[in-house]
């Protein structure tokens, strides 16, 4: 589940399925409290969605790329491409009402 900028490219933007990217830090608070919804949401959705997080901290490289400003941020891709962006804490029902909507798009 937790990926480095070296290992984005191959396992991100080169994937078919829907991939969703939690952007956190370790010392941030509201990351600590969206875990285990992400958990749970990965848990449920094995099947069609990867999902991956990446500390900003040690994979600054990607967090630029992406313009990370504020921590966590929720990017779904697929396909490579960016398809939904969400600052702050998303909850476990959030995060599969946007999966629901991205996948009827």
């Amino acid at each position: 589940m937790s990926i480095t900028d070296s290992q984005f490219e191959s396992d991100v933007l080169q994937n078919k399925a829907i991939c969703v990217v939690d952007f956190w830090a370790p010392w941030c608070g509201p990351c600590l409290q969206m875990a285990p919804g992400l958990e749970a949401f990965a848990a449920a959705n094995a099947e069609s969605v990867r999902v991956f997080k990446l500390d900003v901290d040690d994979n600054p490289k990607t967090a630029e790329r992406y313009e990370i400003r504020s921590v966590p941020t929720v990017i779904f891709f697929k396909d490579g491409h960016p398809l939904y962006r969400s600052a702050g804490a998303m909850s476990q029902s959030s995060l599969q009402s946007q999966l629901d909507k991205l996948k009827k798009a």
